[in-house]
Protein backbone atom coordinates (compact mmCIF):
# COMPACT_ATOMS: atom_id res chain seq x y z
CA UNK A 1 0.00 0.00 0.00
CA UNK A 2 3.00 2.60 1.14
CA UNK A 3 4.18 2.14 -3.02
CA UNK A 4 1.22 2.51 -4.25
CA UNK A 5 0.64 5.47 -2.49
CA UNK A 6 3.85 6.69 -3.27
CA UNK A 7 3.46 6.43 -6.44
CA UNK A 8 -0.29 7.96 -6.63
CA UNK A 9 1.28 11.13 -5.05
CA UNK A 10 4.21 11.36 -6.69
CA UNK A 11 1.71 11.16 -10.55
CA UNK A 12 -0.66 13.92 -8.18
CA UNK A 13 2.73 16.01 -7.67
CA UNK A 14 3.82 15.62 -11.72
CA UNK A 15 0.47 16.34 -12.68
CA UNK A 16 0.02 19.96 -10.38
CA UNK A 17 3.31 21.00 -11.16
CA UNK A 18 3.10 20.97 -15.25
CA UNK A 19 -0.59 22.83 -14.28
CA UNK A 20 1.28 25.72 -12.05
CA UNK A 21 4.74 26.11 -13.90
CA UNK A 22 4.85 28.24 -16.82
CA UNK A 23 8.09 26.26 -17.72
CA UNK A 24 9.59 29.66 -19.06
CA UNK A 25 12.50 31.18 -18.24
CA UNK A 26 10.68 34.50 -18.25
CA UNK A 27 9.48 36.38 -15.86
CA UNK A 28 5.57 35.48 -14.90
CA UNK A 29 4.09 38.06 -12.39
CA UNK A 30 1.30 36.75 -10.11
CA UNK A 31 -2.42 38.75 -10.32
CA UNK A 32 -1.55 40.05 -6.69
CA UNK A 33 0.70 43.14 -6.95
CA UNK A 34 0.33 45.67 -4.33
CA UNK A 35 2.93 48.56 -3.86
CA UNK A 36 6.09 47.67 -3.19
CA UNK A 37 7.95 48.99 -0.33
CA UNK A 38 9.28 52.24 -0.43
CA UNK A 39 13.09 52.81 -2.06
CA UNK A 40 15.91 53.06 0.92
CA UNK A 41 19.04 54.33 0.11
CA UNK A 42 20.75 50.71 0.87
CA UNK A 43 20.34 47.09 -0.36
CA UNK A 44 19.91 44.75 2.64
CA UNK A 45 20.55 41.28 3.10
CA UNK A 46 19.13 39.04 6.15
CA UNK A 47 20.41 35.23 7.08
CA UNK A 48 17.35 34.92 9.12
CA UNK A 49 18.23 32.11 11.42
CA UNK A 50 15.75 29.42 10.93
CA UNK A 51 18.31 26.63 13.23
CA UNK A 52 19.13 23.98 10.33
CA UNK A 53 17.84 25.39 7.36
CA UNK A 54 18.12 28.52 5.04
CA UNK A 55 15.97 31.94 4.95
CA UNK A 56 17.32 34.50 3.44
CA UNK A 57 15.21 38.09 2.87
CA UNK A 58 16.41 40.38 0.46
CA UNK A 59 15.02 44.18 0.72
CA UNK A 60 16.24 45.86 -2.42
CA UNK A 61 17.50 48.91 -2.90
CA UNK A 62 14.67 50.37 -5.21
CA UNK A 63 12.01 49.35 -2.37
CA UNK A 64 11.31 45.61 -3.91
CA UNK A 65 12.09 42.31 -1.69
CA UNK A 66 13.00 38.74 -2.52
CA UNK A 67 12.75 35.63 -0.20
CA UNK A 68 15.11 32.79 -0.96
CA UNK A 69 14.08 29.84 0.98
CA UNK A 70 11.59 29.30 3.89
CA UNK A 71 13.52 27.06 6.34
CA UNK A 72 11.46 23.97 7.94
CA UNK A 73 7.91 23.90 8.77
CA UNK A 74 8.37 24.68 12.17
CA UNK A 75 10.08 28.20 11.40
CA UNK A 76 7.22 29.92 9.92
CA UNK A 77 6.09 31.87 13.30
CA UNK A 78 9.47 32.84 13.12
CA UNK A 79 10.17 33.85 9.55
CA UNK A 80 6.93 35.60 8.97
CA UNK A 81 7.27 37.57 12.60
CA UNK A 82 10.60 38.69 11.43
CA UNK A 83 9.18 39.77 7.91
CA UNK A 84 6.52 41.60 9.81
CA UNK A 85 8.77 43.46 12.33
CA UNK A 86 10.23 44.85 8.95
CA UNK A 87 6.24 46.01 7.84
CA UNK A 88 6.98 43.87 5.01
CA UNK A 89 3.04 42.88 3.15
CA UNK A 90 4.80 41.97 -0.22
CA UNK A 91 7.58 39.46 -1.38
CA UNK A 92 8.54 40.41 -4.92
CA UNK A 93 10.65 37.54 -5.70
CA UNK A 94 9.93 34.18 -4.19
CA UNK A 95 13.06 31.43 -5.02
CA UNK A 96 12.37 27.91 -3.38
CA UNK A 97 16.06 26.68 -4.13
CA UNK A 98 15.01 22.88 -3.80
CA UNK A 99 12.53 20.66 -3.06
CA UNK A 100 14.40 19.81 0.66
CA UNK A 101 12.03 20.53 3.65
CA UNK A 102 14.85 22.63 5.33
CA UNK A 103 14.56 24.94 2.73
CA UNK A 104 10.51 25.13 1.83
CA UNK A 105 8.77 24.41 5.36
CA UNK A 106 7.53 27.38 5.89
CA UNK A 107 6.92 28.96 2.55
CA UNK A 108 2.90 27.45 2.32
CA UNK A 109 2.41 29.98 5.35
CA UNK A 110 3.91 32.70 3.86
CA UNK A 111 2.53 32.05 0.33
CA UNK A 112 -1.01 32.17 2.26
CA UNK A 113 -0.19 35.24 4.62
CA UNK A 114 1.50 37.55 2.08
CA UNK A 115 1.15 38.72 -1.57
CA UNK A 116 3.99 37.37 -3.68
CA UNK A 117 5.02 38.57 -7.11
CA UNK A 118 7.03 35.97 -9.12
CA UNK A 119 8.08 32.22 -7.95
CA UNK A 120 10.94 30.94 -9.36
CA UNK A 121 11.51 26.68 -8.45
CA UNK A 122 14.18 24.36 -10.07
CA UNK A 123 12.39 21.93 -12.11
CA UNK A 124 12.19 18.57 -10.05
CA UNK A 125 9.68 17.28 -7.63
CA UNK A 126 9.53 15.52 -4.24
CA UNK A 127 7.08 12.57 -3.01
CA UNK A 128 6.61 14.45 0.39
CA UNK A 129 3.98 15.98 1.95
CA UNK A 130 5.74 20.12 2.26
CA UNK A 131 6.44 19.63 -1.61
CA UNK A 132 2.34 18.67 -1.79
CA UNK A 133 1.50 21.77 0.21
CA UNK A 134 3.58 24.22 -1.28
CA UNK A 135 2.12 23.58 -5.06
CA UNK A 136 -1.23 23.48 -3.46
CA UNK A 137 -0.29 26.73 -1.84
CA UNK A 138 0.52 28.49 -5.30
CA UNK A 139 -2.42 26.89 -6.77
CA UNK A 140 -4.96 28.10 -4.01
CA UNK A 141 -3.76 31.92 -4.73
CA UNK A 142 -3.53 31.13 -8.79
CA UNK A 143 0.09 32.15 -8.59
CA UNK A 144 2.53 30.17 -11.49
CA UNK A 145 5.85 28.94 -11.45
CA UNK A 146 8.78 30.14 -12.86
CA UNK A 147 11.45 27.47 -13.53
CA UNK A 148 14.51 27.72 -12.03
CA UNK A 149 17.41 27.21 -14.79
CA UNK A 150 21.10 28.86 -15.50
CA UNK A 151 20.90 31.56 -17.59
CA UNK A 152 17.37 32.78 -15.81
CA UNK A 153 17.56 36.72 -15.10
CA UNK A 154 15.38 37.65 -12.37
CA UNK A 155 16.05 41.01 -12.24
CA UNK A 156 18.42 43.39 -14.79
CA UNK A 157 18.14 46.97 -14.28
CA UNK A 158 20.43 49.66 -14.55
CA UNK A 159 21.95 49.14 -10.64
CA UNK A 160 20.45 45.36 -9.83
CA UNK A 161 20.80 42.26 -11.36
CA UNK A 162 19.55 39.03 -10.29
CA UNK A 163 20.70 35.79 -12.07
CA UNK A 164 20.30 32.37 -11.41
CA UNK A 165 23.85 30.22 -12.30
CA UNK A 166 22.76 26.67 -11.65
CA UNK A 167 21.07 24.25 -11.94
CA UNK A 168 21.96 23.43 -15.78
CA UNK A 169 21.86 19.86 -15.89
CA UNK A 170 17.76 18.56 -16.22
CA UNK A 171 18.66 15.54 -13.78
CA UNK A 172 21.04 15.11 -10.92
CA UNK A 173 21.53 11.84 -8.75
CA UNK A 174 21.58 14.02 -5.55
CA UNK A 175 18.66 16.44 -4.63
CA UNK A 176 20.50 18.99 -3.61
CA UNK A 177 22.77 19.92 -6.89
CA UNK A 178 19.08 20.60 -8.27
CA UNK A 179 19.79 23.99 -5.79
CA UNK A 180 18.97 27.17 -7.29
CA UNK A 181 22.36 29.36 -7.25
CA UNK A 182 21.55 32.86 -7.35
CA UNK A 183 23.94 36.19 -7.71
CA UNK A 184 22.68 39.12 -6.61
CA UNK A 185 24.74 42.35 -8.09
CA UNK A 186 23.57 45.88 -6.92
CA UNK A 187 26.00 48.78 -8.56
CA UNK A 188 29.68 47.20 -7.69
CA UNK A 189 28.81 44.96 -4.93
CA UNK A 190 27.77 41.39 -5.27
CA UNK A 191 26.34 38.24 -3.46
CA UNK A 192 26.10 34.32 -4.29
CA UNK A 193 23.60 32.18 -2.69
CA UNK A 194 23.95 28.48 -3.25
CA UNK A 195 21.52 26.87 -1.87
CA UNK A 196 22.29 23.41 -1.05
CA UNK A 197 24.39 22.80 -4.19
CA UNK A 198 27.09 20.18 -4.14
CA UNK A 199 30.62 19.87 -6.03
CA UNK A 200 28.96 18.62 -8.73
CA UNK A 201 27.06 21.64 -9.42
CA UNK A 202 29.86 23.75 -8.35
CA UNK A 203 31.90 22.31 -10.94
CA UNK A 204 29.04 22.88 -13.85
CA UNK A 205 29.11 26.18 -12.80
CA UNK A 206 33.24 26.56 -13.48
CA UNK A 207 32.66 24.70 -16.97
CA UNK A 208 30.39 27.40 -17.96
CA UNK A 209 33.01 30.10 -16.77
CA UNK A 210 29.77 32.50 -15.17
CA UNK A 211 30.69 34.75 -13.15
CA UNK A 212 31.08 33.97 -9.62
CA UNK A 213 33.09 36.96 -7.96
CA UNK A 214 31.26 37.86 -4.65
CA UNK A 215 31.46 40.31 -1.53
CA UNK A 216 29.44 37.67 -0.07
CA UNK A 217 28.88 33.65 -0.55
CA UNK A 218 26.30 32.04 1.56
CA UNK A 219 28.18 28.96 2.05
CA UNK A 220 26.48 25.98 0.47
CA UNK A 221 24.68 22.85 2.19
CA UNK A 222 25.67 24.43 5.93
CA UNK A 223 29.13 24.26 5.72
CA UNK A 224 29.25 20.44 4.37
CA UNK A 225 31.79 18.90 3.36
CA UNK A 226 30.87 17.90 -0.22
CA UNK A 227 29.83 21.91 -1.13
CA UNK A 228 32.47 25.15 -1.36
CA UNK A 229 35.36 23.40 -3.18
CA UNK A 230 38.59 25.28 -3.30
CA UNK A 231 37.80 25.81 -6.69
CA UNK A 232 34.76 27.53 -6.60
CA UNK A 233 35.37 29.22 -3.32
CA UNK A 234 38.33 30.58 -5.28
CA UNK A 235 36.70 31.68 -8.47
CA UNK A 236 34.35 33.80 -5.68
CA UNK A 237 36.72 35.21 -4.10
CA UNK A 238 34.61 36.41 -1.33
CA UNK A 239 35.21 38.33 2.01
CA UNK A 240 32.58 37.39 3.67
CA UNK A 241 31.16 34.04 4.21
CA UNK A 242 27.89 32.92 5.94
CA UNK A 243 26.98 30.16 7.35
CA UNK A 244 22.91 29.34 8.20
CA UNK A 245 23.16 26.07 10.49
CA UNK A 246 21.95 24.84 13.59
CA UNK A 247 23.32 24.45 16.88
CA UNK A 248 24.22 21.11 17.69
CA UNK A 249 22.78 19.76 14.62
CA UNK A 250 22.84 15.84 13.73
CA UNK A 251 25.44 16.66 10.55
CA UNK A 252 28.18 18.05 12.29
CA UNK A 253 27.67 21.14 9.95
CA UNK A 254 29.65 22.94 9.27
CA UNK A 255 32.47 20.39 8.73
CA UNK A 256 35.90 21.25 9.93
CA UNK A 257 37.08 20.81 6.20
CA UNK A 258 35.03 23.73 5.31
CA UNK A 259 35.81 25.74 7.96
CA UNK A 260 39.51 25.36 7.07
CA UNK A 261 38.79 25.70 3.42
CA UNK A 262 37.08 29.31 4.20
CA UNK A 263 40.03 30.11 6.50
CA UNK A 264 42.54 29.38 4.19
CA UNK A 265 41.19 32.14 1.97
CA UNK A 266 41.37 34.50 4.89
CA UNK A 267 37.00 35.23 4.76
CA UNK A 268 35.61 36.43 7.61
CA UNK A 269 33.01 33.87 8.62
CA UNK A 270 29.63 34.42 10.53
CA UNK A 271 27.63 31.66 12.08
CA UNK A 272 23.89 31.77 12.37
CA UNK A 273 24.29 29.14 15.33
CA UNK A 274 26.33 31.28 16.94
CA UNK A 275 25.37 34.59 16.30
CA UNK A 276 21.49 34.27 15.42
CA UNK A 277 20.31 36.72 12.44
CA UNK A 278 22.73 38.33 10.52
CA UNK A 279 22.14 41.60 8.11
CA UNK A 280 24.44 42.60 5.33
CA UNK A 281 24.19 45.85 4.14
CA UNK A 282 25.02 47.17 0.87
CA UNK A 283 25.15 51.45 -0.41
CA UNK A 284 26.38 50.04 -3.67
CA UNK A 285 30.16 50.49 -3.28
CA UNK A 286 30.76 48.22 0.02
CA UNK A 287 29.15 45.83 1.89
CA UNK A 288 28.61 45.89 5.86
CA UNK A 289 27.94 43.28 8.45
CA UNK A 290 26.37 44.09 11.45
CA UNK A 291 28.58 41.62 13.70
CA UNK A 292 31.72 40.54 14.52
CA UNK A 293 32.77 37.57 12.34
CA UNK A 294 33.89 34.75 14.34
CA UNK A 295 36.92 33.60 15.86
CA UNK A 296 38.26 30.92 14.35
CA UNK A 297 40.25 28.09 15.59
CA UNK A 298 43.03 25.75 13.58
CA UNK A 299 42.64 22.32 12.87
CA UNK A 300 45.66 21.86 15.66
CA UNK A 301 43.70 23.40 18.12
CA UNK A 302 40.53 21.86 17.77
CA UNK A 303 42.49 18.63 17.82
CA UNK A 304 44.52 19.25 20.94
CA UNK A 305 41.72 20.00 22.78
CA UNK A 306 40.24 16.85 23.12
CA UNK A 307 38.98 13.69 21.11
CA UNK A 308 35.99 11.76 21.08
CA UNK A 309 35.70 7.84 21.07
CA UNK A 310 33.49 5.57 20.61
CA UNK A 311 33.38 2.74 23.50
CA UNK A 312 31.80 0.32 21.10
CA UNK A 313 33.29 0.84 17.81
CA UNK A 314 36.70 1.94 19.48
CA UNK A 315 37.41 4.27 17.04
CA UNK A 316 37.84 8.29 17.98
CA UNK A 317 36.82 11.16 16.42
CA UNK A 318 37.77 15.00 16.29
CA UNK A 319 35.01 16.99 18.32
CA UNK A 320 33.89 18.26 14.71
CA UNK A 321 33.58 14.87 13.19
CA UNK A 322 30.41 14.26 11.39
CA UNK A 323 30.61 10.56 12.58
CA UNK A 324 30.51 11.51 16.27
CA UNK A 325 28.55 8.25 17.87
CA UNK A 326 25.68 8.42 20.10
CA UNK A 327 25.83 10.26 23.02
CA UNK A 328 25.57 7.23 25.43
CA UNK A 329 28.44 5.67 23.69
CA UNK A 330 30.56 8.62 23.67
CA UNK A 331 33.88 8.73 25.81
CA UNK A 332 36.10 11.72 26.42
CA UNK A 333 39.57 11.13 25.42
CA UNK A 334 42.38 14.00 26.10
CA UNK A 335 45.03 12.90 23.67
CA UNK A 336 46.23 10.86 21.03
CA UNK A 337 48.01 9.01 23.38
CA UNK A 338 45.25 8.41 25.82
CA UNK A 339 43.12 6.91 22.38
CA UNK A 340 45.35 4.55 21.55
CA UNK A 341 46.71 3.23 24.71
CA UNK A 342 43.22 2.40 25.22
CA UNK A 343 43.22 0.42 21.97
CA UNK A 344 41.20 3.25 19.72
CA UNK A 345 41.98 3.66 16.18
CA UNK A 346 41.25 7.22 14.53
CA UNK A 347 38.09 7.89 12.56
CA UNK A 348 38.63 7.65 8.06
CA UNK A 349 36.98 10.53 8.27
CA UNK A 350 38.01 13.47 9.95
CA UNK A 351 41.15 11.55 10.56
CA UNK A 352 42.15 13.03 13.40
Amino acid sequence: MKRKYSMILAVILLLLISILSSCSVESTVNPEQPTTQKPTAALKVHFIDVGQGDSIFIQLANGETVLIDGGNKADAEVIMNYLQSLNVKMIDYLIATHPHEDHIGSLPAIIRDFSIGSIYMPKVTANTKIFEDLLLSIKAKGYKINTAAAGVKIIDTKETQLTILAPNSAEYDDMNNYSAVAKLVYRNTSFLFTGDAEDVSEKEILKNNYDLKADVIKVGHHGGRTSNTEDFLSKAAPDYAVISVGKDNDYGHPHAETIERLSALNLKIFRTDEQGTIVASSDGNSVTIDKAPIAVKSSSTLSSEFYIGNKNSKIYHLTTCSGLPKLENQVKLTSKSEAQSGGYEPCKICKP
